[in-house]
């Protein structure tokens, strides 16, 4: 705990230092957590130490073929309207199909995140007015949603050293399933907002997590497992540049011993790095609210990038009505495991959570400590092979046909190759170096027929080559 507390230290005495992505405001403090309880020190008031509380709403595309409740096609980037059923655009007389790929893929992500499966889940209408949602009211799980208290365990660096790292765990309240919206496109020039209902109806698991982070590593660091996880499992591709991971921040602070405090949602964010910048620049914000004199708002508010704050979209002090009511053309839903399953039934129409369970793939988890077993290379070094995406099979490949150690080559990866890449912003896949290139280049200094400088230059060279 007190690991996980120097480690948010770190992240706000930076984040102080750069106004959480901006200009530092003039006579800004330093703020940083205690290294027991994760509160942030008192400043000019001389109050009590501040404790900073962070929750998130995390909202994933399900990966599949058609729609949550239609047959329309799921494609991102596709022409505006293109992909619109007359249900996605609510025509009267049009009735709701539960997509079964979609269920099955919240089963999956629920027992990845040690849920309890509702065996019996419930739909709801909420009702609210906009004009990418034509039908006036989304069809969610508010009453009872598919899967309940979980818990998602991820792994956090202290002041920025993966060679320091400590595990923390935070739990998951729900996660249900739910439609996507349509999207607004804003014509300033014209000033007119067009609609594009290609999204609306897409299936999206909303997953809830408790206010157990503290600063915005945290919730980057609980975030990026998440993605590991959904990505891992094939039940989200979860790819943020492309809307398919979509989070809302949940901050307030407060004194020790005290009531939370008023929290502020910050909503949409799109990237794990905007995330801790916004989450960060939240907490500093509200604390030099209240030390001020002033007051915070139940509010909702979104995070500038270019300037690197949030601001206000619209407050929530008078709570909005959304009038949940069960979803009438929908019965409620009914899994099985295998002491419910009836005798005689059809496999087919039916989701069978002990079957689904059986076949989870192994989870990141699984895979680091599995990387470090076989290879013998350090934990640090498996959380890096697993976050870039394609790196672990390189990095396999490589191992396979090169005669020197599984340790050795994980340094000419990590320090050489990969620092060379990120360099030049290009990903695994598009190194020009192949697996068996750079394996072949390491067996020639294995048996040292070649110098590790003379190596070097030649794992550069095609490199240059492709940046010109």
């Amino acid at each position: 705990m007190a690991a996980a507390a120097r480690g948010c230290a770190g992240v706000w005495r930076r984040a102080c230092q750069r106004g959480a992505g901006g200009p530092a405001p003039r006579g800004q403090r330093d703020v940083s957590c205690n290294a027991r309880s994760g509160a942030v020190p008192a400043g000019k008031s001389g109050l009590a130490p501040w404790v900073p509380v962070v929750g998130l709403e995390i909202h994933a595309q399900i990966s599949s073929n058609s729609k949550l409740f239609s047959g329309s096609q799921v494609q991102f980037a596709a022409p505006p309207n293109s992909l619109v059923s007359f249900f996605d655009a609510s025509l009267p007389g049009t009735l709701p199909v539960l997509n079964r790929r979609c269920v099955e893929a919240a089963v999956m992500t629920g027992l990845a995140l040690n849920c309890s499966i509702n065996k019996k889940s419930l739909f709801d209408r909420k009702h609210y007015f906009y004009a990418d949602l034509p039908a006036g009211y989304q069809i969610t799980q508010q009453r009872v949603p598919i899967a309940v208290n979980g818990s998602l365990s991820y792994s956090l660096c202290i002041d920025n050293k993966m060679s320091q790292m400590v595990n923390k765990t935070v739990r998951i309240k729900q996660i249900q399933l739910e439609q996507d919206s349509g999207k607004s496109l804003h014509d300033d020039t014209r000033s007119q907002t067009l609609v594009d209902l290609n999204r609306a109806g897409v299936g999206l698991m909303e997953v809830v997590m408790e206010p157990d982070m503290c600063c915005g590593e945290e919730a980057a660091a609980a975030v990026r497992e998440l993605q590991l996880i959904l990505q891992t499992l094939g039940s989200s591709q979860a790819v943020m540049a492309e809307g398919q991971l979509r989070v809302d921040a949940n901050v307030s602070v407060h004194h020790p011993g005290e009531p939370y405090g008023v929290r502020t949602e910050v909503k949409n964010i799109n990237s794990i790095r905007f995330l801790a910048k916004a989450v960060d620049y939240e907490i500093q914000r509200q604390i030099e609210e209240l030390e001020n004199g002033g007051t915070i708002l139940n509010e909702t508010r979104a995070f500038d990038s270019k300037l690197g704050c949030t601001v206000p979209m619209r407050d929530k002090e008078g709570k909005q009505d959304y009038r949940f009511m069960p979803e009438p053309n929908l019965p409620p839903l009914i899994l099985y495991d295998a002491k419910s399953l009836p005798a005689n039934i059809n496999h087919q129409q039916v989701v069978n959570i002990d079957w689904i369970h059986e076949r989870l793939p192994d989870l990141p988890s699984v895979k680091r400590a599995k990387l470090v077993e076989r290879y013998g290379i350090l934990p640090e070094h498996s959380f890096t092979l697993l976050n870039e995406d394609g790196l672990t099979e390189f990095f396999e490949n490589v191992v396979k046909q090169t005669q020197m150690k599984p340790k050795k080559v994980i340094g000419w990866i990590l320090n050489d190759l990969l620092s060379y890449l990120k360099q030049h912003s290009l990903t695994v896949k598009e190194s020009p170096v192949s697996s068996c290139l750079l394996a072949d280049l390491l067996n020639l200094l294995e048996k040292k027929e070649i110098s590790s400088t003379a190596a070097k230059q030649i794992n550069y060279c095609p490199l240059d080559k492709y940046i010109r």
